[in-house]
This record gives C-alpha cells, structure tokens and sequence, in this order.
C-alpha cells in the first residue's frame, strides 16, 4: 500500500541527496567553512554583555580592555583564541563575583536576592560556555597558520 506520506518523503530524500549537502555541514561545526564565523558570534555577545557591565560600574580601563578584545577576533593567529578564552573566563569569575556582592548588599537590606543570583549565575554560565567555542575544530581551523 503506498500513501501520500510516502511520496513526500521519497520526494524529500531525492531533494537531498540530489543537492549533496555533506553530513558534516548538516550537523554544524565540524568543517573548516562558513560555520567558523558564526561560532565566533557567542563570544562576541558575551564581551560586549561584560563590556556593557564594565560601563555601567563606571569601570572605564576594563571597559577599554573588553572592547580592544573584539577586533582580535578577526585576527588569524594562534595566540588569539587562548587570549580570549583566558579573557572570557575571567569575564565569567567577574560575573560570579558581582552576583556575591549584590547577593551580600540585598541580605543585608532584607531584599529579594535569589533570582537576581539565578541570573547573574547564567549569564556567567554562558560567559564560560563562549570561551569553550575556542575548542571546537572549525574555529582551531580558523586560527590556525597554514
């Protein structure tokens, strides 16, 4: 007995297989092409989300330092992604740190604290999980002479 839903998926099958995408490119981040850059896109929101909150502390030299890290980005050297994965990671430490001062400031005046925790202790979270991009093939690729 053949369906409809057979055909469209014939159909759908021969539509892959005729454009020959590679599996690789269907999963994402294991080639060397396009997917690079977009990997790069995290760590590039989590130093401008921790330059943000370098300017909004009035902290102006590692607002400075913070958004002198994003042109490296584009730099193809070795040195570059441990640099920025060193730099992220201690974007994650500062994350974590205001967390513990705001949560000791609202103990002390009897406010709310544990949300404002939940939060700054994501955005931390994520702030270390764009350093590990640094580790993914395609951006080693990148960064890599040759």
């Amino acid at each position: 007995m053949h369906s409809l839903w057979d055909d469209r998926v014939a159909v759908a099958l021969s539509c892959v297989k005729a454009a020959r995408v590679p599996a690789a490119r269907l999963r994402g981040m294991t080639t060397k092409g396009p997917s690079a850059p977009w990997a790069l896109l995290a760590p590039a929101l989590a130093l401008l989300l921790l330059a943000a909150h370098f300017y909004r502390a009035s902290a102006w030299p590692w607002l400075l330092l913070t958004l002198a890290l994003l042109p490296l980005m584009a730099l193809r050297r070795r040195w570059v992604p441990p640099l920025l994965a060193l730099a992220l990671a201690a974007g994650a430490l500062e994350w974590a740190w205001t967390a513990a001062m705001l949560a000791q400031q609202r103990l002390a005046l009897g406010q709310p604290w544990q949300r404002m925790v939940l939060i700054l202790g994501a955005v931390a979270l994520l702030t270390l999980a764009a350093a590990t991009v640094f580790r993914r093939d395609a951006v080693k690729a990148r960064y890599t002479p040759g």
